[in-house]
């Protein structure tokens, strides 16, 4: 425990030196003995969490993965968090997707057994025409990417309130305003409806969806424009964070 109490101490050293420190530095910063910082500076070399170039020691790669892990872990609790505030103050499950490498794919879901998620019955991926996250991202790509996608994934119908065909569809995608929430009914799943928001996130399509009980459907409405008002508050501390 003692020696990795003292590597780790290095390692903290050299991490305030952006342009690299030599071990006697180090050593008198951490206060160890310049042996024993040799020592341990070696192994971490050896083991890829530091470098060593003209006499300096910088952090390695393997460091560096570390730290890009954990930004990545903290950047994905930031979403999970806000995710999870917004379902219990709005009271329905609230999803998160983006359309990546041509693929449409649900990044994370925050659900209770009070407000359950709409059941993935039919992949998410080959159905982006039938429900209001697919629909939402498909409307925010370029033409030709949105053919792509279709020709893909053929339009088929899901429900009995599915749009019928690729024609159709595309129409209804064309007429949907940049940044203007996507709405469907029982389209992907009969007894539910749900509402997509599309989400700037440079080039990159992304969106926010809540989705409530047939029943509940006079809601949707005014929930749909009170998650626009959350994403709105914390849209700054998001726009770093989502791309998970």
């Amino acid at each position: 425990m003692g020696s990795v109490q003292r590597a780790m101490r290095l390692l903290e050293s050299v991490a305030e030196h952006e342009h690299g420190a030599p071990a006697k530095q180090l050593a008198r910063e951490t206060g160890l003995a310049l042996p024993t910082a040799y020592h341990l500076l070696r192994t971490l070399v050896h083991e890829g969490y530091l470098r060593r170039d003209k006499g300096l020691f910088f952090l390695g790669e393997a460091a560096e993965r570390l730290s890009s892990s954990g930004a990545e872990q903290k950047r994905r609790s930031t979403v999970v968090e806000a995710l999870a505030h917004w379902r219990d103050l709005i009271g329905v499950p609230v999803y998160y997707a983006q359309y990546r490498n041509g693929e449409i794919e649900v990044l994370c879901v925050s659900e209770s057994p009070g407000n359950p998620a709409v059941e993935e019955w039919a992949d998410f991926r080959e159905t982006g025409h039938a429900h209001a996250i697919g629909q939402c991202l498909l409307a925010q790509l370029d033409d030709e990417a949105r053919r792509d996608h279709l020709d893909r994934y053929p339009v088929q119908s899901i429900t009995p309130y599915t749009v019928r065909d690729g024609h159709s569809l595309l129409r209804r995608l064309e007429r949907t305003a940049r940044m203007e929430p996507v709405t469907e009914r029982q389209e992907y799943a009969l007894g539910t409806v749900c509402a997509a928001i599309p989400i700037t996130l440079g080039n990159a399509a992304a969106t926010m969806a809540i989705s409530l009980p047939a029943h509940q459907a006079d809601r949707l409405l005014a929930a749909t424009q009170q998650l626009q008002e959350e994403i709105g508050r914390l849209m700054g501390t998001l726009a770093i964070s989502i791309s998970i």
